[in-house]
């Protein structure tokens, strides 16, 4: 009988729940551009872990959030009437903003 190395457990509720709320914090801190706050929710050495900013001084509208374990993903609008986005995040253990990937939906 062969036996399966475990990976890494998943983070716990807690942590993905934290994570959440990191990424709720995320968007405020890149509309208000408060770039301290919107650094102090990154792991350290993250690379891309931060949203693209809304272009033309338009803000982020959050619709949903899906999270399980390590991930994060945010469904929402650019407004006023910039498009549809859907953000990726990975977190880190601790629930600390790792990674974002953005795929667009384009303009309306």
């Amino acid at each position: 009988m062969q036996s399966r190395q475990a990976g890494p457990l998943p983070p716990s509720r807690v942590v993905t729940d934290s994570g959440v709320d990191h990424v709720r914090l995320a968007y405020h801190y890149l509309d208000t551009g408060d770039l301290d706050g919107l650094g102090s929710l990154l792991h350290e050495g993250a690379r891309g872990a931060v949203p693209e900013p809304a272009p033309y001084g338009g803000r982020h509208h959050i619709q949903r959030i899906v999270a399980e374990g390590d991930c994060v993903v945010v469904m929402g609008r650019l407004v006023p009437g910039l498009g549809e986005f859907v953000d990726v995040f990975t977190l880190s253990a601790e629930g600390m903003l790792r990674g974002c990937r953005r795929y667009h939906a384009g303009l309306r």
